[in-house]
C-alpha cells in the first residue's frame, strides 16, 4: 500500500506539473539529481585523472582525484590531467588572485570561497589555457615542481606503517597549518617556475602582483 500510494501521488503531481508547464521532464525523473553534472562527466571521459579544489577552504589547495570517484558540489573540478596546469593553479600567483577576487566566508581563519566565474575564468595564465607550449622548458619546469610537491605531500599524508589514528591527523589542512620547511621549499620552487613563465621577478609584493595580473587580464580581454 505505501508503494501504491507513492506511485499514485507522484503520477498526480506529474500531471499537475505538466498541466502548468513546470519542467515536466524533471518531474518525470524525480529520483535523479536536478543537475547531474553531464558536462563535467563528458569532459572527464578522455582523462586519466582530474584536478579538484574545495569550494570553501582556509588554504587554496589543489589535488588530483581519481576518476573512480565522482565529485559532488562541495568541490570544483578542472578537466585537465597535466602537471603544468595543477602547478599554475597551486602557485602563489593564482592564490593571490583568487583571494582578491573570491569572497570571505567569515573571519580569515575560516577560509574563503573559490568562485569559478570571478577567480578562475578571469585569471590570466602565463598562456591562455590550451595554447601553452608543451615542449617549452618553462612549462616543463612548472610540471616538474608540481610533481615534486604532490609526491612529497602524498608521502607525508600516507607514511608507511602508520596507524589508523596517525593517518587521521595527517590531513592537508594540518600539513599547511604546520608548514614544515620541506613544504615551504617545494612551494618556493614551484612559485619560481611559475614566475619565470610570466617573465616576472619572484620578489613581487601581493599588490604589485595583482597590478600586473590585472593589466594582463585587460590585455587578454581586449
Amino acid at each position: 500500500m505505501p508503494f501504491q500510494y507513492l506511485e499514485m501521488a507522484i503520477d498526480r503531481e506529474q500531471e499537475e506539473a505538466a498541466a502548468k508547464g513546470k519542467e515536466y521532464h524533471l518531474r518525470a525523473r524525480w529520483w535523479l539529481h536536478r543537475r547531474p553534472g553531464s558536462e563535467m562527466r563528458a569532459a572527464l571521459v578522455p582523462l586519466q585523472r582530474c584536478i579538484i579544489t574545495p569550494r570553501h577552504s582556509k588554504f587554496r589547495l589543489f589535488a588530483w582525484l581519481s576518476l573512480e570517484t565522482l565529485p559532488d558540489n562541495a568541490l570544483y573540478v578542472f578537466a585537465r590531467d597535466d602537471d603544468y596546469f595543477l602547478g599554475v593553479l597551486h602557485s602563489r600567483i593564482h592564490e593571490v588572485w583568487a583571494r582578491a577576487q573570491g569572497t570571505q566566508v567569515r573571519e580569515v581563519e575560516s577560509g574563503f570561497r573559490y568562485t569559478p566565474t570571478s577567480t578562475f575564468e578571469t585569471f590570466p595564465f602565463p598562456w591562455p589555457p590550451g595554447s601553452e607550449p608543451k615542449n617549452s622548458p618553462l612549462v616543463k619546469a612548472i610540471a616538474k615542481a608540481a610533481c615534486e610537491l604532490v609526491a612529497k605531500r602524498d608521502a607525508w599524508l600516507n607514511p608507511p606503517d602508520a596507524s589508523a589514528e596517525e593517518l587521521k591527523a595527517r590531513t592537508l589542512t594540518n600539513l599547511y597549518n604546520a608548514r614544515p620547511a620541506w613544504l615551504v621549499d617545494v612551494h618556493r620552487k614551484l612559485d619560481e617556475a611559475v614566475f619565470a613563465a610570466y617573465g616576472w621577478p619572484a620578489t613581487l609584493s601581493d599588490a604589485e602582483l595583482l597590478e600586473r595580473l590585472l593589466k594582463l587580464n585587460h590585455e587578454r580581454a581586449a
